[in-house]
């Protein structure tokens, strides 16, 4: 049995303050997280300085993996360079490996050609700023209809044909993989899988959103079991990130227990 290398998104408990969300993941006996820039009232929104969160997680003995995320990466202008330029520093100082990059999900940008030419122009100027910090860019395509980055393959042609394998890695989330609809896995180029389940009967694959994604258990609809040991064997070895964002899972009393017991239903299964 190969055994699963779990990490903690701060999304699987967003009102934990950073250092208790740092204990609440060495108490699971997980060693990796990902700090989020979109948590009002929480690091890193409510100005906490980067230091302090080293020093946290130092204490805590945790790697932080990514900041998660600069958004509308593949949409490029001053105010990203600026924004972007701002995080870099921000993983540097507070030593985080990754900065996950999600694409503009707003129906803008899709057509054929403009979409790979907008990924390419982002890449392009990314690069050089995620090199001189030695920080990955994790490219996340999104499996919603509307999103301009679906494609995992997409992304994986555009990094290859830069050359820039050492500077970008892919996020292969396994909701957005399910609603892709896509096959390929590319655990070659996978820098992070982030988990989460959806369990209601009733929602089509089409509507499925943020809101519906839970712990995985039982009821999962997505087969994050069968993607998990799909990507193991093929050879992933890095971190499975917990990334639930249902409201139901944010206000359960016991996270730890919650938690622990979804990590023993898939780690019984691979």
């Amino acid at each position: 049995m190969t055994s699963i290398r779990f990490a903690l998104n701060h999304m699987a408990a967003p009102s934990l303050a950073i250092d208790d969300f740092f204990a609440l993941t060495k108490s699971l006996g997980i060693d990796s997280v990902e700090i989020r820039n979109d948590l009002s009232g929480n690091a890193i929104l409510d100005g906490t300085k980067p230091e302090a969160i080293k020093q946290a997680a130092d204490r805590h003995g945790l790697t932080i993996i990514s900041i998660n995320a600069l958004q509308r990466f593949n949409e490029w202008n001053e105010a990203r360079a600026r924004e972007a330029q701002e995080l870099i520093d921000y993983a540097s100082a507070c030593g985080a490996k990754a900065l996950v990059l999600v694409p503009k999900n707003d129906g803008t940008g899709c057509a054929d050609g403009e979409r790979q030419a907008n990924l390419r122009q982002s890449l392009t100027a990314l690069k050089p700023m995620l090199d001189k910090a030695g920080i990955i860019g994790l490219v996340e395509p999104l499996g919603f209809e509307i999103c301009s980055l679906r494609s995992k393959t997409e992304a994986a042609e555009a990094i290859k044909e830069l050359g820039a394998q050492s500077t970008f890695k892919l996020v292969h989330d396994t909701f957005h993989h399910h609603l892709a609809g896509e096959a390929g896995t590319f655990p070659e180029l996978a820098g992070l899988v982030h988990i989460s389940g959806v369990t209601d009967p009733a929602v089509s694959v089409a509507d499925m959103r943020d809101s519906h994604r839970v712990l995985v258990d039982g009821d999962d609809r997505l087969d994050n079991a069968g993607q998990i040991k799909a990507l193991l064997q093929a050879g992933y070895k890095g971190p499975f990130s917990f990334e639930p964002f249902a409201a139901e899972v944010h206000a359960v009393k016991d996270p730890a227990g919650a938690l622990r017991a979804s990590m023993d239903y898939l780690s019984a299964r691979v």
